[in-house]
């Protein structure tokens, strides 16, 4: 599996400059996979009282489904 930052270099198709993936988060946007996506529900809405450590199949299965959400909205199509 490829890193996020592997990914984003990938998908931008050459290398970028360090303090990239800051500057993003500075303009308010993440970048995000399943895993960091359903790691940031579980820490939201599990928390520090959940009955589990880890994200569970549940917080998996929000995450994609935000995910894909998340892509549906920002598609753009001329």
């Amino acid at each position: 599996m490829a890193t996020m930052h592997e990914a984003l270099e990938q998908a931008m198709g050459h290398h970028f400059e360090p303090g990239t993936v800051d500057r993003i988060h500075q303009e308010g946007m993440a970048i995000g996979n399943v895993d960091t996506m359903s790691q940031a529900i579980h820490d939201v809405y599990c928390g520090i009282m959940a009955d589990h450590t880890d994200p569970n199949d549940k917080d998996r299965e929000q995450a994609a489904a935000m995910i894909a959400a998340l892509q549906k909205a920002s598609s753009w199509t001329p």
